[in-house]
């Protein structure tokens, strides 16, 4: 396992003005200076994991706006269920922070049995992130040469060819390919991202649904043939790799993540958060990194997301269910 804590070091004036207002409506004692300590984001899934590289770019600027260390804390196990429980149930003096993603926010209530939190209930959201696309990825000298090309081998050998996953994105983007394409495949759960792209190196299965700044670079090493992206339309940030949605109408997936503290953390502080984040994400600095990795930020209001997380809950709630995924 990953070690848990790994250090990192450690504008806009329109987000200050609008967070105004709630400091001043607290009572005085709820103004003490914040943060006084370093601030940890609990990371639910491992070191090198899409949702790590892009906190970890967010490290550093952060700890510049917040005045604190940003420490990134590395909590995998469970599709994200073990690290985002443990940040739900910590204290709400907004020392501790949460990625919430489509794994861990939005598909857990319908593909985790007796989930122990609850997405919206334990958590106040600080804000979204960014967004990315996944590729779909087969072995260099896979026959497969396209999207076509693998569903047509998938219909002559019903059950045969295999996708792995690391996370529960992945695996609703693999199973509903094969649910609109009309195939069978086998799919072979991973403990993270990473372990299930290097058995698709390794040739020991067919294909997986991976994060752009995790696959692209073995596709252009030439370990690996890009032949699909998860995006609906073409992906600026990748525009040589077509949607799935040319072979298959229809089909579109977005992947993002966000920011969150526990559920009951006082509003100003909420409220400072944003405005750091939002800093960050919108300077030139930050979006010309992250884009290089293929993350495309977006500054966001706390309500906004929390109103974005409820409606894919619904959204990815429905497909989990037409792709026939169970709680586990």
């Amino acid at each position: 396992m990953p070690g848990r804590n790994g250090t990192i070091h450690g504008g806009f004036a329109r987000r200050s003005l609008l967070a105004a207002p709630a400091l001043l409506a607290l009572p005085a004692r709820a103004q003490a200076p914040w943060p006084d300590r370093p601030i940890r984001i609990v990371v639910a899934f491992p070191a090198g994991s899409v949702t790590d590289t892009l906190i970890r770019h967010l490290a550093e600027p952060l700890a510049r706006e917040l005045g604190q260390p940003v420490l990134v804390d590395n909590r995998p196990g469970g599709n994200g269920v073990v690290g985002t429980e443990s940040a739900a149930r910590a204290g709400t003096d907004g020392h501790t922070w949460c990625v919430l993603s489509v794994t861990n926010g939005a598909l857990a209530p319908y593909v985790v049995r007796k989930l122990p939190y609850d997405p919206v209930k334990d958590f106040a959201p600080i804000g979204f992130l960014a967004e990315t696309a996944y590729i779909l990825v087969v072995p260099a000298d896979h026959p497969a040469r396209d999207l076509r090309g693998l569903i047509a081998l998938a219909k002559q050998k019903p059950g045969q060819l295999t996708f792995s996953y690391g996370n529960q994105s992945a695996h609703i983007a693999s199973a509903t390919l094969a649910r609109m394409a009309g195939v069978e495949m086998s799919g072979i759960p991973y403990r993270g991202g990473p372990e299930a792209l290097t058995d698709v190196i390794a040739g020991r299965i067919d294909c997986t649904f991976t994060d752009i700044p995790a696959g692209l670079p073995q596709v252009r090493e030439g370990k690996l043939r890009a032949i699909a992206i998860t995006q609906p339309e073409v992906f600026p940030l990748a525009p040589d790799i077509p949607p799935v949605a040319t072979v298959l109408p229809g089909y579109g997936f977005r992947f993002w993540f966000g920011l969150a503290v526990p559920a009951g953390t006082p509003p100003a502080i909420v409220a400072r958060a944003n405005a750091a984040v939002n800093a960050v994400l919108g300077s030139a600095e930050f979006t010309e990194r992250v884009a290089k990795l293929a993350y495309v930020p977006r500054p966001t209001e706390p309500e906004w997301f929390r109103t974005f997380l409820q409606g894919q809950i619904r959204e990815l709630g429905e497909r989990a269910r037409e792709a026939g995924i169970d709680p586990g």
